[in-house]
């Protein structure tokens, strides 16, 4: 991630960064709570940086990998279902957003919009702005993330594997930099595992040697589509969404079986409804095995984890299995088999994201045997 400065507290920190470089070097300027690029601008000099609005203040990344002599940026869709235990899963295609200006390291050129930033709700407004109606074309403006591989493979003779690699531990280390507060507050707020899951478009930018730069996280992706490029890449992409978060009723109140005998019809409202699904509250046991082993090293957790399974682990289980017969164009990119080795990026120990990586360690490649367990 490019060194960022959140303002105005961070302004003193950055003034004497700021005095070391002169104005030599472009920094980026992005207001809160905003979208389509709106306020965003690139500057160079001081006095350019806002007195006391709240801004977010960033290194400009000045050498972008360029197409066509023209900058670009990605917009990758992460769907996460869970976050705790951690469950994260990637989009297999995208967007590419390209700049309608060939691009320009001069310093004179900083305040063209249309050079510098790759947002598409600031470049359809260019003159220069082509449009891409075709989904498989390298042409226009924006292409999906499917084409830009096929032709930086092809064309340029890129390892695009390593590339799409590259992008997921970006994008897991990134998750993980927010998982804390998101706990807590999912923790405390959440009164099932079923009725939250968020939706994320994280925007990444490739430097002259393909390393993948974030720049931002956008809740609330624009789904809209306008044109069939878009509808390509967003309408199976949300079909996917859906199907995997499933679609839970639940219901708080209680039925006797005398009520729901009297009509099929209202038992079979009700069928999917079971109380025992839903819960979040822990037994004694099950609260002193997840204690237990919590103070256990991986090698042991692997070892004895899954022996005795609680009725909460399976209730975990079930859940994860049943999204993952849904991916359709989504890839689990955590838990995974390797996935262990973000662990100790986390702010604690979590019992939840043991028992998932010793579920994928045994069963990765035979989850009917792991199903019998249930």
């Amino acid at each position: 991630m490019p060194t960022t400065y959140v303002l105005p507290q961070d302004k003193k920190i950055l003034r004497s960064v700021w005095k070391k470089n002169g104005n030599k070097e472009p920094w980026i300027i992005k207001p809160p709570a905003s979208a389509r690029g709106i306020g965003i601008k690139v500057v160079h000099k001081w006095c350019q940086i806002p007195d006391s609005s709240p801004v977010i203040v960033q290194k400009y990344i000045s050498n972008p990998f360029l197409i066509n002599d023209t900058k670009f940026d990605l917009r990758l869709y992460v769907l996460i279902t869970s976050i705790n235990p951690l469950r994260i899963y990637l989009y297999d295609n995208g967007l590419v957003r390209f700049a309608s200006v060939k691009y320009s390291t001069e310093l004179s050129t900083l305040a063209d919009r249309y050079m510098h930033l790759t947002n598409y709700s600031i470049n359809k407004l260019s003159s220069k702005y082509k449009q891409n109606e075709d989904a498989h074309a390298c042409q226009g403006h924006k292409w999906t993330l499917k084409t830009l591989w096929n032709y930086l493979d092809k064309e340029l003779k890129v390892d695009v594997k390593n590339l799409w690699q590259r992008l997921i531990d970006l994008i897991i280390k990134t998750v993980i930099s927010g998982e804390r507060s998101i706990t807590q507050l999912s923790s405390a707020n959440l009164g099932s595992r079923y009725n939250s899951y968020e939706l994320f478009g994280i925007d990444v930018l490739f430097d002259t040697d393909l390393k993948p730069w974030l720049l931002e996280v956008n809740i609330s992706p624009s789904l809209h589509s306008a044109s069939p490029l878009d509808l390509a890449v967003k309408a199976p992409m949300v079909h996917d969404l859906m199907n995997i978060v499933g679609f839970q009723i639940p219901c708080s109140k209680k039925f006797t079986e005398e009520q729901l005998s009297k009509d099929l019809n209202y038992s079979n409202k009700y069928l999917c409804y079971d109380s025992r699904l839903y819960t979040r509250s822990l037994s004694i046991a099950e609260k002193n095995k997840q204690q237990n082993f919590l103070r256990k090293s991986r090698q042991k957790y692997l070892k004895n984890i899954l022996e005795d399974l609680t009725p909460d682990d399976v209730r975990h289980l079930i859940q994860y299995e049943d999204e993952l017969t849904q991916l359709g164009s989504f890839q689990k990119i955590f838990p995974t088999s390797t996935s262990h080795e973000y662990l100790q990026y986390l702010d604690g120990p979590r019992y939840y994201n043991f028992l998932f990586d010793a579920w994928e360690t045994k069963y990765q490649n035979h989850r009917e045997e792991g199903k019998y367990l249930f």
